[in-house]
């Protein structure tokens, strides 16, 4: 990810914060200049709960080359508790856990590095909340 892509996506990335439209209260993450439900303009920022429910996923077992390392790997679409969805790599799952309505909490993580020398971007991935 270019540098000054990742310094943009900061807010959204390190502290979980999205727009909610002053107009009609949808969220939405990441922030938005127009309200795609209400056409408002008007947004106010808010943290994000880190809980939220898997609506559907999916394993990568033949990755592009940067995710290499990574393989297999799960993507999901994540139903966040306060509202928004978003799409997000899935750490510490086991075959066979993962499942539609599968319960899971945002964790701050690596999410890919430039090399031995490079750069290290974090963000957030997904991680299934296992009951006890």
């Amino acid at each position: 990810m270019p540098t000054a892509r990742g310094w943009r996506e900061y807010p959204q990335r390190y502290r979980y914060e999205a727009a909610v439209c002053a107009k009609c209260s949808k969220w939405h993450f990441p922030p938005r200049l127009v309200c795609d439900e209400c056409g408002g303009e008007k947004f106010e920022t808010k943290t994000m709960a880190r809980t939220g429910t898997i609506l559907t996923y999916t394993v990568i077992r033949v990755p592009p080359a940067p995710m290499k390392d990574q393989a297999p790997y799960a993507l999901a679409v994540v139903q966040m508790d306060d509202g928004p969805r978003l799409t997000t790599q899935v750490a510490d799952w086991k075959e066979g856990e993962l499942a539609p309505g599968q319960k899971v909490r945002l964790e701050f993580r690596r999410i890919t590095s430039d090399g031995e020398a490079g750069t290290i971007n974090y963000g957030y991935k997904a991680v299934p909340v296992r009951v006890s």
